[in-house]
């Protein structure tokens, strides 16, 4: 009896170590974005969460250069819908494969 009690306190202790972590990551996310708020224009504010729900993954990338650029200093003033399209474009850029077809 002893041993189930140590094994149901043991995976109550791993439940609440994933639930703390999950927390700090929410909480990461949020200041992520309330940056990102203040640092980009309304309009590429919201390309940016068009993002997030297309692909997290891109998302991701895109929400940390962006706080990056704005951290470093290189973006002067807010970050224009404009400018936020021209660095999804880079970040995404994928050069067209070339297929050929030799025939004998």
């Amino acid at each position: 009896m002893a041993a189930e009690e140590q094994q149901g306190n043991e995976e109550q202790e791993k439940l609440r170590r994933a639930y703390a972590k999950r927390i700090r990551q929410m909480q990461v996310e949020q200041q992520k974005r309330e940056l990102a708020r203040k640092v980009l224009t309304p309009e590429a504010y919201e390309r940016l969460m068009n993002v997030r729900m297309a692909n997290g993954e891109v998302y991701s990338q895109l929400i940390d250069l962006v706080i990056s650029l704005a951290q470093s200093g290189r973006a002067t003033g807010r970050i224009t819908e404009e400018q936020l399209k021209s660095i999804l474009a880079k970040l995404t850029y994928r050069p067209e494969t070339k297929i050929e077809f030799k025939h004998k």
